[in-house]
């Protein structure tokens, strides 16, 4: 079997020299961009031809994703009708690494006729798009990693970091919360739990309560009844304590056999609004390396919410 892992490297080592590039020649323009696109009152629309195409169409998701709305053009339907799509607050990502891609060219006109801000990402600082565009942003790299330097790589690579740092700019700048994230990923599984509450997760109903002089005997039955592996500990509707199965299983060990729940019970345990966020819950139970969280109302305990049941949100 041939080796191919130096060939692997080669690319790696050419592609990330390609996007530390970017570093050298991004300037006052990229600033200039980003205002320009904050102010716009319409979208964003990417267009690209071929590779370009590809790497505009994963721009123009990233950024519809993270605040700000995007769609992708392709230019030769555009050309066919599809320039229809754009309105006059609307502002143009133009993708060309030679910048002489006929059917961009072929585009400028009715942007420039509608007034419609062009931003051209080119590697080519002398070309047509450059020269007719409004914003350059430059995406040069030295050397592509195709051995035959014809098909796009380090060049579609660079593209592609540019695009994620205007994404990341305008995120920054908008203060874009996960919370944000999750009104536009509701059907993933980080949407899910940063859509949901404590409460809707909670379990609320028969809830394994025992007063603080409970005994031994009268704590294994209420946990086993309840079914969660823990008890509150409560006094006059007051939060006392937890204990859990661990809790019960270490007194078992100490053979604690007469011991009463206020004494082996965890005081002071963790709490939670039933109005938080269940991603929060979640951290909070990750943070402190416990399995579960008492779920308050403004006085009362009205639940406990456990970490297994936001992981399968």
């Amino acid at each position: 079997m041939r080796d191919f892992i130096a060939v692997a490297k080669e690319v790696f080592d050419l592609e990330s020299s390609a996007i530390l590039g970017l570093k050298e020649s991004v300037g006052l323009d990229f600033n200039a961009v980003i205002e320009l696109i904050l102010g716009i009152k319409g979208r964003l629309v990417v267009s690209g031809m071929g590779k370009s195409g590809h790497i505009g169409a994963k721009i123009a998701a990233t950024l519809a994703s993270t605040g700000t709305p995007s769609f992708f053009m392709h230019p030769a339907e555009a050309l066919h009708g599809d320039l229809g799509m754009l309105t006059c607050g609307d502002a143009v990502l133009a993708i060309s690494n030679s910048g002489e891609s006929e059917e961009i060219l072929r585009l400028i006109p009715s942007i420039k006729a509608r007034k419609i801000p062009l931003i051209a990402l080119c590697g080519k600082r002398d070309s047509t798009l450059v020269k007719e565009c409004d914003y350059f942003l430059n995406i040069s790299v030295e050397k592509e990693a195709c051995p035959l330097q014809l098909a796009p790589t380090s060049s579609t690579t660079a593209t592609l970091a540019m695009g994620d740092a205007i994404a990341v700019a305008l995120m920054r700048a908008r203060n874009f919360k996960p919370e944000d994230f999750a009104l536009f990923h509701p059907g993933g599984s980080l949407g899910r739990k940063l859509l949901t509450r404590v409460k809707d997760v909670m379990v609320a109903q028969n809830l394994p309560i025992v007063a603080p002089d409970s005994t031994f005997k009268q704590l294994i039955a209420t946990m086993t009844s309840g079914k969660l592996g823990m008890c509150l500990v409560l006094e006059d509707k007051k939060l006392l304590g937890i204990i859990t199965d661990g809790d019960l299983r270490r007194a078992l060990n100490a053979e604690k056999f007469n011991a009463l729940a206020k004494e082996i019970m965890t005081r002071n345990p963790k709490t939670i609004k039933q109005e938080a966020m269940a991603s929060e819950a979640e951290s909070l139970m990750l943070q402190y390396k416990i399995k579960e969280l008492v779920v308050m109302d403004s006085l009362n305990v009205v639940g406990v919410v456990q970490l297994y049941a936001i992981a399968g949100v």
